[in-house]
């Protein structure tokens, strides 16, 4: 038998490739356009699980969430109330699990651009093509490296304003150069986010809205970089930068508002002209549903908001529901009520849709949007009468009449409210609230929060067993050291090499 084998393996004229499929690394795998826009497919999936914890650190941080069962003693109630109450641990699960899962895609991200040979040089703060030796050509290379170096910005920008200065890593790296890696400064993070979106944005697809080919629907492109460099060089206070970015969007992207608020989130009407970029999920057991539905419906609520019960996450303050005039649109897209009477409980409704199967949704998560993008001018631009049209133009669509504004108090105030009401639930409002301690001068996040526990404080916060804390104590721990959260402990144990220093005031 082995004879007729040898000889029947000899007389063929093609070569056989019997090279196993489980046996493909970065060595074998990375070698043509498919293949590397698989992998690029890899890295749009890895959103997915960041946005999971992304809410508990930023929009429950916030003053439009509080920890729904305020009682509960169970060890994940008892994290999430941590963090909305303000003092989470340096060992809390969902701070590693958020960071583990942000360096998991910007090693896959870092592994493409790599194989694409697109390099960061930090000393000019700035992206090279390298001369490329595989069968990829330059357009579709440009194409490609254009929304990995967005991705990897994306998740820098969102560790730099919730860490500090984290671990600037823009190549592969093995497990022993890893561990001499210390944190970088804030500055150096920002300087590779920059150069990211700079380069994703000279690089990156251009076709207006309403041009994009049926297979770009989703990605990014060069007006979804420009936007999102914009919010960088907000926050940084270049509201100069920021500018021309935004007028160029709104001049000649081909986006727009949508007439409709409810029509934004709409399953049937997703990547609308209004959605420049979103983490996108997919019902149907494929296992890239949304898990939104689930957790934000009410607790015990069996199959009346959502098939499968709800876990009653990420609760609308009263606060925030009492903001909303009688006749905001937003208001019954954002909140809705479950039950009556005393036991009626107010739920996040925007990610919840229809589905069949549990944590399997279809509603996608927007990450940018174009009333982002019109308030985001007005906030660059100041007290004028341009912002305040645009501010406008956001609160027509919301059913409302235009705003009064007299001073730069007012014109700060509404701006602030505005994007309070209009991104409610979609991990807007914290990274807001760090930006106007900069861009605005009326408007403190300290202060914003601590007038938060003074209204809830009687409303909820009172009702929290343990530990329990006055007024007073919990306005104590908003601090500007508590802006930041703690570096994971794990990170800091586990590495016995170098001393990794641990944020302020943990």
């Amino acid at each position: 038998m082995l004879l007729l084998v040898v000889a029947g393996i000899s007389s063929c004229t093609k070569e056989i490739d019997l090279y196993p499929q489980s046996n493909l690394s970065t060595a074998t795998f990375y070698r043509n356009t498919g293949e590397m826009n698989i992998a690029l497919s890899g890295c749009y999936n890895g959103l997915q699980r960041v946005m999971t914890e992304e809410w508990t650190l930023t929009e429950l941080r916030s003053d439009n969430v509080v920890m729904g069962n305020a009682a509960s003693t169970s060890t994940v109630n008892r994290d999430l109330s941590d963090l909305d109450m303000f003092f989470p641990n340096t060992a809390h699960a969902g701070l590693y699990t958020y960071w583990i899962n942000s360096y998991y895609n910007i090693r896959n991200i870092n592994i493409l651009l790599n194989s694409l040979e697109v390099n960061y040089n930090a000393s000019s703060g700035s992206i090279s093509y390298d001369p490329l030796s595989i069968a990829v050509a330059e357009q579709d290379r440009k194409k490609i490296a254009a929304q990995a170096c967005f991705l990897r910005a994306h998740h820098y920008f969102n560790l730099v304003r919730l860490y500090g200065g984290v671990f600037l890593v823009h190549e592969p790296l093995n497990p022993a150069d890893a561990k001499a890696i210390n944190r970088s400064t804030v500055e150096d993070i920002y300087r590779l986010i920059i150069a990211d979106l700079q380069s994703a944005a000279a690089n990156g697809a251009n076709q207006k809205f309403a041009s994009i080919p049926a297979a770009d629907v989703g990605r990014v492109n060069s007006w979804s970089a420009k936007a999102l460099l914009a919010k960088v060089y907000l926050t940084l206070n270049r509201k100069a930068d920021a500018i021309p970015l935004l007028q160029d969007v709104i001049t000649n992207s081909g986006y727009s508002l949508q007439a409709s608020y409810a029509n934004v989130f709409s399953i049937t009407t997703e990547m609308n002209s209004e959605i420049l970029f979103a983490v996108r999920y997919k019902a149907g057991g494929l296992g890239i549903g949304s898990p939104f539905g689930n957790l934000f419906a009410p607790l015990n609520s069996g199959s009346a908001v959502v098939n499968g019960d709800g876990s009653g996450y990420c609760y609308p303050a009263v606060e925030l529901s009492n903001q909303y005039v009688t006749a905001d649109l937003r208001k019954a897209v954002n909140i809705a009520t479950y039950g009556s009477g005393s036991s009626a409980r107010l739920y996040a409704k925007k990610h919840i849709n229809t589905q069949t199967v549990v944590r399997d949704g279809e509603t996608d998560w927007p990450l940018l949007r174009y009333s982002d993008v019109l308030l985001m001018l007005a906030e660059a631009q100041g007290n004028t009468g341009n912002s305040v049209t645009l501010i406008n133009q956001v609160r027509t669509r919301a059913g409302l009449p235009n705003a009064t504004i007299t001073n730069d108090a007012q014109f700060e105030a509404a701006l602030a409210l505005e994007r309070k009401l209009e991104f409610a639930f979609e991990n807007q409002r914290w990274f807001d609230m760090l930006r106007f301690n900069t861009t605005l001068t009326t408007i403190k996040a300290e202060q914003t929060l601590k007038d938060h526990f003074a209204v809830m404080y009687p409303l909820h916060y009172t009702n929290y067993p343990s530990p329990k804390l006055t007024l007073a104590e919990m306005q104590a721990k908003v601090t500007p050291e508590k802006m930041l959260l703690p570096i994971p402990q794990r990170e800091i144990d586990n590495n016995t090499q170098i001393v990794i220093p641990q944020n302020p005031g943990y």
